[in-house]
Parts: C-alpha cells; structure tokens; sequence
C-alpha cells in the first residue's frame, strides 16, 4: 500500500477536524519524519505508515483511552493488505508517540529508532508558529479558557492527571510544549526545535506584556 493511498484513505476521518489535528497536520508530520528518516536512519516504510497513521483513535478525541491508536492502525492496515509483520511494528510506534505528562516515566530507552523519528515528528509540529496555532484551535474546540491568571500550570504526574486537570491555552505551554525541546530524541530533531522553541519563548513573554498592559 503507498502512502498516497493510506493518506487518500484515512482524508475522510479528519476533513472535518477544527483541532489542529487534520489532513495537513498529518502531512506535515510525514514530511518532517521523511526529513528525519533521510539524516538518521530507520525503516522508511515503517515510519510513513506510523506517521501517517499516528493520530488515529487518538486519545484526545476516544475519551482518554490510551492506546486505542496503535490498534486501528495495525487493523486498518491488515484490511488494506499489509502484512501481519509490518502493521504490528506499526501499531508499536503509534502506541509510543504521544505525550503523556511532564512528570510521567520518559520511554525513550525503549523506542525504537522508527518511534524516536515519528514522536520527533509530531512534537516538531508542536513547536513554532504552528505550534501557537494548533494550541489555541485544540483549546478553542475544547471550551477552555485561553487565559486566567489565577490558573496556574501543572507539571502532571501521570497521564490521568494530564489529560482530565483544567488548564487553558497559555498552561499548555508550560504544561507540555515548552519542555518538549529537552524530550525529543534525535539530533536532527533537536536543531529543528531550537529557533521553534526560542520563538515561543518570545510570544509568552510579548503575550504577558500585553496581557499586563506594559506600553513602554
């Protein structure tokens, strides 16, 4: 199966999507793990189909179920042909790639090569312009407040925690998108994230400013 055909096949699933989680998310995720994939290594094949597939039955939009994704990836590529082999490593990367607290065990040392480029991946799309973007869509679509001073950050200390504790737009950098320069995996990734990050930096620190009415 190519990659055009899976991305052809899973389009329907997020045409409608308003979270920052759609069709051109996913495809900004697969170009950016091809561009990992092309500097340091890994199965090709593997990573394009884990890309492509990583947000399906995420546990953003199941109600929280953990690991809902890597099951209907691996289901969805049987149906469609894939061998036995192939959809189940495939299952194992998407089960790896997402965030699970700030405070939660770190499972670098036992990801793959496959799963290191494909998280990297999905976390780059999470950093920069887009990244400020995606942020305050996903919160928008989930009725959370973009600020409130007297809500302050959570570095969570489980998964549970992290996705049922209130938070709003700006908590979330500080909660997950601001820590996630020092998480990623490989050294491609890393020179990537540093002007992403340093440009977040700027539009917290010029969003406090304006939020705090500091004109001089």
């Amino acid at each position: 199966m190519t990659t055009e055909e899976l991305l052809k096949l899973i389009e329907p699933d997020f045409s409608d999507d308003v979270t920052g989680h759609d069709i051109f998310h996913i495809i900004r995720v697969l170009e950016t793990a091809r561009f990992l994939q092309s500097k340091e290594g890994g199965d090709l094949e593997l990573i394009e189909y884990a890309a492509i597939l990583h947000d399906l039955d995420d546990h953003k939009f199941n109600g929280g179920k953990l690991n809902q994704g890597g099951n209907a990836a691996k289901s969805l590529l049987i149906n469609n042909g894939v061998d036995y082999s192939t959809a189940e490593a495939v299952k194992e990367i998407v089960d790896q790639v997402s965030f699970k607290g700030a405070n939660t065990e770190c499972d670098a040392d036992k990801m793959s090569l496959n799963a290191m480029i494909v998280q990297d991946a999905d976390r780059l799309d999470a950093l920069g312009a887009i990244g400020i973007a995606r942020t305050f869509a996903y919160g928008g679509s989930k009725k959370q407040k973009f600020y409130h001073p007297d809500l302050k950050p959570k570095l969570h200390n489980s998964f549970e925690e992290y996705v049922n504790s209130e938070t709003t737009s700006i908590n979330h950098f500080h909660e997950k998108l601001l820590l996630l320069k020092n998480r990623l995996n490989t050294n491609t990734a890393k020179e990537i994230a540093e002007d992403r990050h340093r440009f977040m930096e700027e539009f917290l620190s010029r969003f406090d400013a304006e939020w705090n009415v500091k004109l001089d």
